[in-house]
């Protein structure tokens, strides 16, 4: 079935959109519960049989078609069944076997899932799922909570039940159940004839078929090229009536009790008892047969073994196997006979997995080696049988006795990522806590180098639940500096693969220097010759074709001209990519030699050799995850299927986890392929590995492997639960996975397979608007600076859940009317370009009734993907449609609306769609009817296992998919704020009312406090931080982080919601509950009282929770700390400004926009500059500074349209001022502990940009206690209770207030650290009410100083120029510490990848303005005597020769970007040359303030050549200065110092 494209709305204005498809089916249990309902989509018959389950998440036609499943009712755990269809039948292969069966005819009686994909998409296709059990009679049933189905067979065992498609009122007695395992159901699976395959083969094996399965016989055949006589399950093999000469017997795989084989037992015992003995080998079921033929005894399972992902131990070797398996019934090992054995066990439940004869040559598995389903691990069996067979000898299989050679470690080097960039992001902060954990675990002393003082891993508080480091360097991740502290604190080890391309570069250097050997210390894991040959492009080539498999087409380039050699070789067009690189950095896409030399010049500029390959956009883009130990045991976590098309970086695309669109034999055609490469390269831990696939055959390529922990590792820990990182650390210490336990199940062993039953979306954050002249396009070079992942039961559901994660002010994915598409381009060509909101105009053609088959022409998107989309835009088109709730809602109104919210509709977007207004109450509303429909979202585990294994987790997400919880809910009920069950119709925001009430209810919910025992069971629902962006990173993790650790160190229980998967806060191990959940408003509020909590912090993570503190408290959500009330009043920047006003307080001139002339006329009353900026927003969106009056007038326009329905202020400008930051934790208006930092840079750059420097170095006394003073007023003034941010200004000894934040503000980690005191930790204990003991922290006695400096990824971002103004550009931070400011500020420096220039190499300078170049001139002196060459622009050389008798060498301004022809006036070269072709090692470009205009200067050309041709660039005067100060006193050079050393110069 050919996905449909938008078929015509019905009539009742198209609802049959929303309506279940298919005829009322019930499945009825033999335990009496009540029957199961749901709908039909197969036969419009009904079944008796066992109902079973299988975990697998591929290869349902393989399943339907085997014969050991015969008379089953089976479920399928996996809950999006029906995506690839069914192949042709007719297709046979050179045996006449149908060549993608097991069998001829479906076996199963029934088929139960939870969501049926009725439109399918895959090349081999050749009809639906239901259309195949339709020919087949089969009944097939959908909409069933299939994990709850689950959790019940495996805690009941497997039962009878009855498939009723159109079910009576109830079922007669006679017809309700059947035991299918009465019946002889190997007879009725078996042949009837004796068929020979490879009759003109030389060795012949007798089959005994009891239900074999076809890939058996091509295995045979067709790989050990054996002459193989299949006979019926009865055939007397004593008598032999047919003459058949046989040299060994293969026993098959079949259904039912092995007991109702006699017949068959007894033609073994005769084999058995043959001398010379002829080998023989079972499985499955042969398996079962060959036991009771020896004397054994077996006996049926609870439920059985079926599936892909089952580990089994060899007992000779210890290594363990991942098989697929399909059985009711077990050998009970105890029985074995004298000299028998077991061969296999298994290594969840201990059953046994094969037995083996120690004398003769018998054996035989549990497991299918042929797979079909499921991996072919362990195929090396059928070679051992038919090696025995054929009289070779087989090799002795022995332990390698690893495990008796383990080392022992007693203190490992961890190296950190650094400063969070594009590219390389907090996942590194996430692997880092999960590797400090393993090594402690260990008893290992760890030592950490890091300078992102933002991060979990470099805190410093330690306790049994979370150990920390024992000793964190905060300092440039660079060889020397590394060095250095091996040689302070002589470790034995070293981990350089937690923390992103940056510790592995620096890993790879030590050890190609030998410095490492050297120093006696051990990389562990991945060893660098490994790391080496995934790194360098022909290295790994010639690897791969060691092994017969390719990569893309590919050439290595050390020039440009050689580049465009390879080029032609491989013809355009081309990908660039730089050689050791992250993220794709120097990359892209090159149609012809010109656009080569210019992408070639930039690659090289951050590499010293580029990679030309092969372009395959187009082509399916997927990732395995794989984890192999230094046994050999090797397993695939995770794979991922790209919802783009290979040509946008795998950081940029959504994706999706377990693929969608693949067959059995793809998904284990490439794991295979993965397992087989991770192995030749000697791969120990974890590595993912990435794969082209064309998207109509089964031809792939290889794209890439990484050997380290990356992106995707941390995302597919979070979409399984399977903790990569931390397994990697216990395998990078010799541990083997077998030992190694889930430590989700904390029963079953860590060398196994995840089996997933949800679906998970990753979906990209860009902050591209932020930037002028920076294209949206995506490409091979990553852009995305966070990212979310949504955890859902259709796809429908997790890709609306992650538009409104990624993006809060969205209700869903929808096109038109998202505001995210162009009314300027045509439709058409933002469909086949794509960029950061492709998505939206995707939806948008689907909703305008473009059609799948369109879309997917101008995309390249599979149509399975496009056909979930479409199915949103029909439900929304339905709901548009209708117009009204009542008309929505008046028929089936139950199960429309459980439809739509199936698809992941939120009442909000209903509450639109119906007209619903305002819209927070129209949600209310739908929210309201919603509940008396009885439609509810249950709570699910993520478990690892599918439900198979019972889990004890608190890893949870939330579906309507489903009617079962899987834990309870809390004890008590929910606290609701809202006096007397008041109602909220009426009242906004904004509306005096909801001011006034409000109000109160900050007060009454202070005074009716819970004991506190209650409220620690009650527990604290804590708000994370969302999707890392700019201005909101991982500084909010550590804030959620921290305040979880201090609930759980008071006892109380700790709820966290947060979706993202880069974080420590969203691992299960932090919390008591983690709701892996978008955080709007419907999801808290469900959260919320479901878990009965005593209160809400919305004040650690950022803007995103804290804009969430009206609409809770409006539904009566006990909101702790400040007040929602008082939230607002420091957000809204009018109610703001007038109490400052009120209070005396000064701040600069402002006003509240009404109109543009009015800010115009204001403007010119106060004079320009003026800073616009609206409410309610972070990193300073939308915020610009306008130097005149049409900037202004262009700037009210963007600031409106970003900031809603909230005001927009219009303040003065003041130029030359000091910024200043102070964070304080205050409780009931009294301020506790603060902390006061300044900012290097003078006002205008954003606080988020700013190098801070704490304590404070040049701030008067004055200035100090005016700073305090307002700071408590202001506490007083908001009744603070909790963390707080205030920024000022200061112009001499006068301050102003710029801002006030009622949250932790992203300086928070790095005042804790730098004072050794957790402001976090305190302000929970304030928020819960708890007794609180500010720290006693005297600021004047520090003997350190500790700055701060932010990292740009201006590099990515082409185009971007790299200025700093008043709205935030920054990706991350680091911070390093020192005796003095200067060289703290040079190690921060260095810390972000900025490279000093060499002695003798040259300096650029060009300063825009006399006063400036007059800050500097002293600068310039000392950089002329430090001996660097200086050249500079026309007007800086003019000033410095005139005033100071400088001599420096002219360079001309550049025109435009291909302006590098010298002056045909003077001679002297353009800039853009010297910065291209010369020695500049240094660039210090001041302009003239920081307003940003769109035109292109000279200026910006300067700034942009620098970035992009890897040279050091000093933006900032301020800057500038502090850095010749720290080269002239060579503070480049210095003594390694962890923090500690520093924290012990001063005890509190």
């Amino acid at each position: 079935m050919a996905p449909q494209n938008g078929s015509k709305m019905e009539d009742d204005c198209g609802v049959a959109a929303l309506e279940s498809k298919g005829e009322m089916a019930s499945l009825y249990l033999a335990d009496g519960s009540p029957p199961i309902s749901g709908r039909s989509f197969g036969a419009p018959s009904s079944c008796r049989g066992e109902v079973v389950f299988n975990t697998g998440m591929v290869g349902y036609p393989e399943a339907l078609t085997d014969p050991s499943y015969r008379g089953q009712i089976l479920v399928l755990t996996f809950p999006l069944i029906g995506n690839y269809g069914v192949p042709d039948n007719a297709i046979e292969d050179g045996y006449g076997l149908p060549k993608y069966f097991e069998s001829r005819q479906i076996h199963i009686a029934g088929l139960v899932v939870s969501s049926y994909s009725w439109e399918h998409s895959h090349w081999a296709a050749h009809k639906s799922l239901a259309a195949w059990l339709k020919e087949h009679n089969i009944p097939g049933i959908y909409g069933v909570d299939t994990r709850a189905l689950t959790m019940k067979i495996r805690e009941a065992g497997a039962m009878l039940g009855s498939l009723v498609v159109n079910p009576p009122q109830s079922l007669p007695e006679s017809d309700q159940f059947s035991d299918p395992n009465k019946r002889n159901l190997v007879a009725e699976v078996s042949t009837k004839t004796i068929t020979t395959y490879g009759a003109d083969n030389t060795t012949s094996i007798i089959a005994y078929d009891c239900g074999m399965k076809f890939n058996i016989i091509r295995y045979f055949v067709d790989t050990h090229k054996v002459k193989l006589t299949v006979v019926p399950f009865d055939y007397d093999l004593e008598a032999n009536p047919s003459n058949i000469q046989w040299d060994g017997l293969f026993l098959s795989n079949g259904p039912g009790d092995p007991a109702m084989c006699p017949q068959t037992i007894k033609s073994i015992q005769y084999a058995l008892g043959l001398d010379p003995p002829r080998p023989i080998f079972g499985i499955c079921l042969g398996n079962q047969l060959l036991s009771l033929a020896a004397g054994a005894k077996t006996y049926k399972l609870k439920y059985g073994n079926r599936g892909m992902n089952q580990p089994c131990i060899d007992l000779r070797t210890g290594r363990c196997y991942i098989t697929p398996q399909n059985h009711g019934f077990a050998v009970d090992a105890s029985s074995l006979p004298g000299a028998w054995k077991p061969l296999f066990i298994n290594a969840n439940d201990l059953t046994n997995e094969g037995i083996i004869h120690t004398q003769k040559p018998f054996f035989s598995v549990q497991f299918h080696p042929e797979a079909s389903g499921g991996p072919l691990d362990t195929h090396f069996l059928f070679d051992k049988f038919v090696g025995h067979v054929r009289k070779i000898t087989q090799p002795l299989v022995l332990q390698d006795g690893l495990a008796y050679q383990k080392k022992t470690y007693k203190k490992v080097l961890l190296v950190g990522s650094g400063g969070l960039s594009i590219g390389q992001a907090g996942e590194f902060d996430y692997s880092g806590s999960q590797c400090i954990k393993a090594l402690k675990e260990e008893g290992i002393e760890v030592i950490l180098i890091n300078p992102n003082i933002a991060t979990v891993q470099t805190s410093t508080e330690k306790n049994d639940v979370t150990p920390g480091a024992d000793k964190v360097y905060f300092l440039p991740i660079r060889p020397n500096v590394v060095m250095d502290i091996i040689q302070k604190e002589r470790p034995d080890g070293i981990i350089v693969s937690m923390g992103g391309q940056t510790a592995l570069n620096v890993g790879v250097e030590l050890w190609k220097s030998g410095q490492l050997q050297k120093a006696g210390v051990e990389v562990l894991g991945t060893q660098i010759p490994a790391i080496e040959a995934t790194e360098d492009r022909e290295i790994f080539s010639q690897k791969l074709q060691e092994i017969g498999e390719t990569i893309a087409l590919s050439y290595s380039a050390n020039s440009v001209e050689e580049a465009i050699v390879v080029a032609n070789k491989i013809g355009y067009p081309v990908l660039v990519r730089a050689a050791f690189a992250l993220g794709g950095l120097g990359s892209g896409f090159a149609a012809d030699n010109a656009e080569l030399k210019d992408l070639a010049a930039k690659a090289f500029s951050v590499s010293n050799q580029i990679l030309i390959d092969q372009d395959l956009r187009g082509w399916k883009e997927l990732e395995y995850e794989v984890v192999r130990d230094s046994s050999d045991n090797c397993i695939t976590v995770c794979n991922m299927e790209n919802f783009d098309p290979l040509g946008v970086h795998t950081g940029d695309s959504i994706v999706v986890a377990p693929s969608q669109t693949l067959t059995n034999r793809e998904y284990f055609m490439l794991r295979a392929t993965a397992l087989k490469v991770v192995r030749h390269l000697g791969i120990v831990g974890e590595c993912n590995i990435q794969y082209a696939l064309n998207p109509k055959s089964e031809k792939y390529c290889i794209i890439e492997v990484n050997a380290r922990l990356s992106r995707s590792s941390a995302l597919a820990s979070k979409a399984t639960g399977y903790p990569l990182a931390y397994v990697a650390t216990k395998l990078s210490l010799g541990k083997d996975l077998v030992s190694i336990r889930n430590s989700v199940t904390k029963t079953t062993t860590a060398c196994f397979e995840p089996s997933l039953d949800y679906c998970v979306l990753k979906m990209p954050r860009w902050d591209l608007k932020k930037f002028n002249r920076v294209s949206n396009k995506l490409g091979s070079s990553m852009l995305s600076v966070g990212e979310v992942m949504s955890i859902g039961r259709s796809f429908e559901e997790v890709i609306q859940k992650a538009c409104r994660m990624v993006n809060p002010a969205l209700d869903g994915l929808e096109g038109i009317g998202s505001g995210l598409t162009s009314d300027e381009i045509p439709l058409d060509e933002q469909l086949s370009t794509p960029t950061d909101t492709r998505l939206f105009a995707v939806q948008r053609a689907l909703e305008e009734g473009w059609g799948v088959d369109k879309v997917h022409d101008l995309t390249k998107i599979d149509k399975w993907f496009l056909s979930k989309l479409q199915n949103i835009a029909s439900m929304r088109n339905a709901c548009m449609n209708c117009r009204d709730v009542g008309k929505l809602f008046a028929e089936n109104g139950a199960d429309r609306m459980r439809n739509l919210k199936i698809a992941g509709f939120s009442d909000r977007q209903i509450a639109r769609y119906t007209n619903l207004r305002p819209l927070r109450e129209g949600a209310a509303k739908v929210r309201a009817l919603r509940k008396s429909f009885g439609v509810k979202p249950c709570v699910k585990q993520i478990d690892t296992l599918a439900a198979e294994f019972p889990a004890n987790t608190n890893y949870l997400y939330m579906t309507y998919s489903g009617d079962h919880d899987d834990v309870s809910e809390g004890l008590h009920s929910p606290i609701n704020d809202l006096a007397g069950g008041e109602t909220t119709n009426g009242l906004t925001p904004n509306s005096k009312a909801y001011k006034t009430r409000l109000r109160s209810v900050s007060v009454s919910g202070e005074k009716r406090q819970s004991d506190l025992a209650e409220k620690k069971e009650r527990g604290v629902v804590v708000l994370g931080c969302g999707a890392y962006c700019i201005g909101s990173s991982v500084e909010f993790d550590w804030c959620a982080v921290s305040a979880v650790r201090q609930l759980r160190r008071d006892g109380f229980k700790s709820i966290i919601i947060n979706y993202n998967p880069e974080t420590v806060s969203t691992d299960y191990d932090e919390s008591d509950r983690l709701y892996f959940e978008e955080m709007s408003l419907e999801r808290v509020l469900d959260i919320y009282e479901r878990e009965g909590a005593a209160g809400v912090v919305v004040s650690v993570g950022g803007q995103i929770p804290n804009n969430l503190a009206g609409p809770l408290a409006q539904s009566g959500v006990h909101i702790l700390g400040t007040a929602a009330r008082d939230i607002e009043r420091a957000e809204d920047r009018r109610q703001f400004s007038d109490m400052l006003d009120d209070m005396g307080l000064k701040q600069p001139a402002w006003s509240v926009l009404k109109s543009k002339d009015e800010a115009v006329e204001f403007s010119n009353n106060v004079g320009f500059p003026v800073l616009v900026r609206p409410s309610f927003v972070l990193s300073g969106a939308a915020m610009r500074v306008a130097s005149d009056e049409s900037q202004l007038r262009n700037f009210l326009d963007l600031a409106a349209d970003v900031a809603d329905d909230k005001p927009v202020v219009v303040t003065k400008f003041i130029l030359g001022a000091k910024e200043i930051e102070f964070d304080g934790v205050a409780s009931g208006g009294k301020i506790l502990n603060y902390a006061i930092g300044e900012h290097l840079e003078n006002a205008g750059v954003h606080s988020g940009d700013a190098t801070v420097i704490l304590p404070a170095q040049k701030l008067y006394v004055g200035t100090i206690r005016q700073i305090k003073k307002y700071g408590a007023a202001i506490a007083q003034a908001l009744s603070i209770t909790g963390p707080f941010n205030i920024q000022f200004m200061a112009t001499g000894n006068d301050v102003m207030v710029i801002e006030c934040n009622l949250r932790a503000s992203r300086t928070f980690p790095f005042v804790s650290k730098t004072l050794h005191a957790n402001f976090i930790s305190l302000a929970t204990r304030a928020m819960c009410g708890l007794s609180v003991t500010p720290y006693n922290i005297s600021l004047l006695d520090i003997d350190y100083v500790c700055v701060k400096a932010p990292m740009f990824s201006f590099t990515r971002l082409r185009g971007a120029d790299p200025t700093l103004g008043v709205e935030m550009a920054s990706t991350g931070e680091v911070a390093c510490f020192g005796d003095d400011a200067h060289e703290a500020f040079l190690q921060s420096l260095l810390a972000t990848g900025f490279k000093l220039p060499k002695t003798n190499a040259s300096i650029l300078l060009s300063i825009a303005s006399d006063p400036f170049r007059q800050e500097f001139a002293q600068s310039a002196l000392t950089l002329a005597k430090l001996g660097f060459k200086l050249c500079g622009t026309p007007g800086t050389v003019k000033f410095f020769k005139e005033h100071y008798q400088l001599d420096m060498k002219m360079v001309t301004k550049p025109v435009d970007e291909s302006d590098d022809a010298d002056c045909p006036t003077t001679g002297a070269p353009s800039a853009l040359t010297e910065i291209k072709e010369g020695d500049v090692e240094l660039v210090i470009n001041i302009s003239e303030g920081t307003t940003r205009r769109d035109e292109i200067t000279s200026g910006y050309l300067i700034r942009r050549a620098a970035v992009d041709f890897g040279i050091s660039l000093v933006t900032n005067n301020k800057c500038a200065v502090w850095l010749v100060k720290a080269l002239e006193g060579g503070f480049d050079n210095f003594k390694a110092k962890s923090i500690s050393d520093f924290y012990s110069l001063h005890k509190y």
